[in-house]
């Protein structure tokens, strides 16, 4: 496979192009899928009727994504597929996750694989290689895929020497957005700071090692939750060229109008990830659930914008 440009200058160049920071989160609930993707199997075809219930699933979900993307397309630049909602309907839903993430790339958009892996050094390479394209093994072939850094930067180095492989990039919990995260990431160390400080400081560490070119930032990025706006500007201090992915806005309660800090270094520097809010946007206002998503991403992404 050609090399691509360095991950953060892709991107760059992609809100750029879109003057969006907007990443849609895709959470699909096979319970609550959009009505059209609800009734049939998939792609427009039945299943046979003997097709396992994770098959019609699976292909119901595939189709309810497949039409979110289509209706805020326009106003994103990447989507961020929650593994764990195709992993629980099996092979199936593997299949689905993979075609999710065509139909993303066919839009032009990034695919953030939201897996928050973490393990030893030779497993997290075997999660990572599912996951990118890397050496002689072909996976999902994401741009980017979340993980989990608390086991320490020698799996943070695997997960990234298959990153670079295929040119793509991290992005390593850092403070995240749940209410329980005060409750081991804000605890304070002897040296002083907090963990989740100490995490920031590992993250920089290795993301320093790979900057764009162009963008000046890193391949390595973090995750911070915009439920706890005030841990942003001391964030962006211990992560001066790092790329915040940001969760938490909408459902759970986040502003986009608190998240400035993040995007201090560049337009680039800061991705306002939502899901429900704009998934589920037509249950509140009462328009087609295309309509109302698109016009959900759209206030999402004016509002980033105007930050910087």
């Amino acid at each position: 496979m050609a090399a691509r440009a360095h991950v953060a200058d892709r991107l760059a160049a992609l809100v750029a192009r879109r003057e969006s920071q907007v990443v849609l989160g895709l959470d699909p609930d096979p319970e609550r899928l959009w009505p059209k993707a609800a009734r049939h199997g998939g792609a427009g075809e039945a299943l046979d009727a003997d097709a396992a219930p994770a098959a019609h699933a699976a292909a119901a979900v595939l189709d309810h994504c497949r039409a979110v993307i289509d209706a805020v397309a326009p106003a994103v630049v990447a989507v961020k597929p929650q593994v764990a909602c195709f992993e629980r309907l099996g092979a199936p839903g593997w299949a689905a996750l993979g075609a999710v993430a065509d139909h993303a790339r066919s839009a032009g958009l990034f695919v953030l694989a939201d897996g928050k892996r973490g393990d030893i050094d030779v497993t997290a390479t075997a999660y990572a290689q599912g996951f990118f394209v890397g050496g002689a093994v072909a996976g999902l072939d994401a741009d980017a895929l979340t993980v989990n850094p608390y086991m320490g930067l020698d799996t943070l180095r695997s997960f990234a020497a298959v990153a670079r492989d295929a040119d793509a990039g991290l992005f390593a919990l850092v403070r995240t957005s749940n209410p329980g995260a005060a409750d081991v990431m804000d605890e304070p160390l002897a040296r002083g700071g907090t963990v989740w400080e100490r995490v920031a400081e590992l993250v920089a560490e290795l993301g320093d090692e790979r900057r764009g070119p162009e963008s000046g930032l890193a391949d390595v990025g973090a995750v911070l939750g915009a439920t706890q706006p005030e841990h942003l500007a001391r964030a962006r201090e211990l992560l001066p060229h790092a790329i915040f992915l940001l969760p938490g806005v909408g459902a759970q309660g986040g502003r986009v109008e608190d998240l400035e800090p993040a995007f201090a270094p560049h337009r680039a520097a800061g991705l306002v990830t939502a899901s429900r809010s704009i998934v589920r946007a037509h249950e509140q206002a009462g328009a087609s659930p295309a309509d109302a998503a698109r016009a959900e991403a759209e206030r999402l992404r004016a509002a980033a914008w105007a930050l910087g």
